[in-house]
């Protein structure tokens, strides 16, 4: 006996993942495991929430491979205007989704990533969440990105992409309970949430390689990203 509190496990788990040199998969995949321990009230509905929307084909029609990303123009943590086609200008570009800065899985692939300027380049990236500019700022802080987070009212972007989807009441309530008040935290309605995302893109504006799935416990593998990078360059 540790006489630690479930929740107390999970932070030290959480810790631990941020600071492993594993593939990120491999790092989600071992705080997915401990939450599934020490919260198992939660886990039939994170799986009947990945099955719904596997079952819905939510994803399957985003852009994919081949396809030409559509154009943004979105505010950032400053209120500046970013547009796909400005990066662009600069060569490809790397775009993730994230859920928000109260998702520790966005929390450690936003880590992981903010740590590829050496590969990539800071200038080459950005991020997009539906949250207040005032939590994409705590999410940039604490996973040191040096790049653009920019702000996806009402998810308007996510959904043209048919990335985004209206999160059931159970699973919605759930995070109120546990203190995540997605209403607090988006920057319109709330309770729509992107699927996460990462999408690689060529300077013609074409993807190169996508990562999207229903489960958001996965994210793209940086080695991945990175060959796709170099592919599109």
């Amino acid at each position: 006996m540790t006489g630690k509190s479930p929740y107390e496990v999970i932070g030290e788990m959480f810790d631990a993942m941020r600071m492993s040199t594993a593939p990120l998969n491999e790092r989600l995949n071992a705080f997915a495991e401990a939450i599934r321990e020490g919260s198992p009230q939660f886990t039939p509905l994170v799986d009947n929430l990945i099955l719904r929307l596997r079952a819905s084909g939510a994803g399957q029609h985003a852009p994919d491979a081949g396809d030409p990303m559509p154009n943004f123009l979105l505010p950032d943590t400053s209120q500046r205007l970013v547009s796909l086609a400005e990066i662009l200008k600069r060569g490809p570009a790397v775009i993730s989704f994230y859920r928000g800065h109260w998702c520790p899985y966005c929390q450690l692939a936003a880590t992981t990533y903010a740590n590829l300027d050496a590969s990539v380049g800071a200038e080459h990236m950005v991020a997009i969440t539906p949250e207040k500019r005032k939590f994409n700022a705590q999410l940039a802080f604490g996973a040191g990105m040096t790049y653009p987070v920019l702000t996806d009212i009402d998810c308007g972007y996510t959904l043209s992409l048919n990335l985004a989807f209206w999160l059931d009441a159970a699973f919605n309530d759930m995070l109120i309970s546990i203190g995540r008040d997605l209403g607090a935290y988006q920057a319109g309605a709330g309770c729509v949430l992107p699927i996460p995302a990462t999408f690689v893109i060529d300077s013609h504006g074409i993807v190169v390689r996508r990562h999207v799935d229903p489960d958001y416990r996965q994210r793209m593998e940086v080695e991945d990203l990175i060959e796709a990078y170099r592919s599109a360059t």
